[in-house]
């Protein structure tokens, strides 16, 4: 018994009906014959909804209490550290509330995000966090990472909370071993908590402005040594942008033998990167079209809005993919319409969503864009028109219209 049909949604270039029921998409054809009410696609792109990757929420929002100066990877995280001792869960909610609403609008269904553990915020920005996940599920799944930004093996009582983060309802664990003396020793034992809650990693890995030092290849080996292939993902990886083309196919290739995605955040490694250049400024942003070319499972997603490692931000996925496909000059359609699929299908499979996509029996989690291909949104930061989650109707924007005389 279909309870909702969408008229004319363009899918594969094709014109279509889809037909949903209790929530889920119950039937996919030309023309689907039913008293249901209808939304009319007008001939518009409809998608499975958008996938953020990588966020963090619990630290949104928070320029009126600190803004960056030199524009550095630690003065972001000197700045955030001392202002996130005030936090309260209630301010935190607020906070990613109002990102929240940004991301829906834009089309966004499902999110991974990033929650800072550590002695001087407790699991405040959890408690946060969580009730912002259970508020907002009647318009996108969220699955926390809690993770150790200011260090893990040199701040004593991290790990505790990491792991009762983990009892408490987390869904994978995250690192910085950048922040540790010993990067190696962070990343082992990030390996051996995950094994033993059997949860996903998240790490943010290889921020610099040169290739020496990284440790990609290192958790490619702890992947295969654990057996975590599909199961790892690392952010930003800038230093990979500053290796040699060989270099580069190497690496990714061997990323994507070991089953690890790399998650491009474009506006951080933009704003971060370069720093000690005073002209000829890198980018510091991973070819993504390049890490496809090499078999690397690839994600574009958004990390920061608003705070001192990214004054900046709006919540939309489409912009992400665009400004990436910008850095790397990326200018094909089918390049482009990659960038798209690293917002959607390539970010579900990064999140092991095993339901995802527009295909009966899915969840009815639905986007129509402004547009009618994927490279078309992302050439041209086509708008999200409308979008559902389960069938139900989160949002609407209505199209500009022109005033003539």
């Amino acid at each position: 018994m279909i309870d909702r049909v969408i008229r004319r949604a363009r899918l594969g270039g094709a014109l279509c009906d889809i037909g949903i029921s209790g929530g889920r998409i119950a039937d996919i054809a030309p023309h689907l014959t039913c008293d249901a009410p209808e939304m009319d696609a007008e001939g518009r792109l409809v998608t499975a909804g958008l996938i953020e990757s990588h966020i963090h929420l619990d630290k949104a929002c928070i320029l009126d209490r600190c803004t960056a100066a030199e524009g550095s990877v630690l003065e972001a995280v000197r700045l955030t550290s001392a202002a996130k001792r005030d936090f309260t869960p209630d301010d935190v909610y607020a906070r990613g509330s109002r990102v929240l609403h940004k991301c829906i609008c834009h089309g966004t269904t499902r999110m991974r995000t990033q929650v800072e553990l550590d002695p001087g915020i407790g699991l405040r920005g959890l408690e946060g966090v969580q009730a912002l996940a259970r508020d907002f599920a009647w318009a996108l799944d969220m699955q926390i990472c809690v993770f150790p930004q200011e260090g893990m093996l040199d701040n004593p009582g991290t790990e505790a909370l990491l792991i009762e983060g983990l009892k408490r309802g987390a869904h994978l664990i995250g690192a910085a071993p950048y922040c540790d003396a010993r990067p190696r020793g962070q990343i082992d034992r990030i390996f051996e908590i995950a094994r033993e809650f059997d949860v996903d990693i998240d790490m943010h890995l290889d921020m610099g402005d040169s290739p020496a030092g990284m440790q990609a290849d290192y958790v490619c080996a702890k992947t295969d040594e654990y057996g975590w292939g599909g199961r790892v993902t690392i952010g930003h990886a800038t230093q990979m942008s500053f290796q040699a083309p060989d270099a580069f196919a190497t690496l990714a290739r061997r990323l994507g033998d070991a089953g690890v995605t790399v998650t491009v955040l474009p506006a951080t490694d933009l704003f971060l990167t370069g720093r000690s250049f005073d002209h000829a400024i890198p980018r510091g942003v991973a070819s993504v079209q390049h890490l496809a070319a090499n078999a690397c499972n690839c994600t574009i997603s958004t990390n920061n809005m608003l705070n001192p490692f990214t004054p900046y931000g709006d919540g939309s996925l489409v912009r992400m993919a665009n400004l990436a496909a910008n850095v790397a000059q990326i200018g094909k359609p089918a390049e482009l319409a990659d960038c798209f699929a690293m917002i959607t299908s390539k970010s579900a499979k990064a999140l092991r969503l095993p339901d995802y996509g527009v295909a009966i029996g899915n969840p009815a989690d639905l986007v129509a864009f402004d547009a009618e291909t994927p490279a078309q949104v992302v050439a041209e930061l086509a708008p999200a028109l409308w979008g559902m989650k389960a069938g139900r109707p989160s949002f609407t924007r209505p199209r500009p219209m022109l005033h003539s005389p």
